[in-house]
């Protein structure tokens, strides 16, 4: 298996969906496997799950673990090569998932990997960009430098 994505959701069925055709859109010609994890939605998100979109592993759980919780359940029994933790209200381009794979496998002594992410309306988010945590990052972040 190359590429595992794993989807906590919570209570946003609306926008689950979307996500998720967006996802079987971009998984096309890739060995992956999708998941997603409900934290004890009460809006039909896992009813949804199951009848639209039956190839998706859909881990229900009756309490609310969590995003980390909600995300280690999901990565414990993935097989992917790869991982993905993608949140819910995402909606991925149809080359995202074979640009992302194709960069880690030519870029081995890369760990991660983060992508450019925009808005609805076309404008970067900054958020999709952030520094590596050190002290001398916190100090200028807190003192406003």
């Amino acid at each position: 298996m190359k590429f595992s994505v794993v989807i906590v959701n919570y209570n946003v069925k609306h926008f689950l969906e979307q996500c998720l055709l967006s996802v079987a859109k971009a998984i096309e010609g890739i060995d992956a496997e999708v998941f997603v994890v409900d934290n004890n939605s009460v809006d039909g998100s896992v009813e949804m799950v199951r009848l639209k979109f039956p190839w998706v592993k859909c881990i229900a759980n009756k309490v609310n673990l969590g995003f980390s919780g909600a995300n280690n359940q999901a990565i414990k029994v993935s097989k992917g090569e790869y991982v993905l933790l993608l949140n819910p209200d995402t909606v991925v381009e149809e080359d995202t998932f074979s640009k992302c794979i194709a960069f880690m496998d030519n870029h081995a002594e890369a760990g991660g990997l983060g992508v450019h992410m925009i808005d609805g309306k076309g404008n970067f988010l900054p958020e999709s960009k952030r520094g590596l945590p050190s002290p001398a990052v916190a100090f200028y972040k807190v003192t406003g430098l």
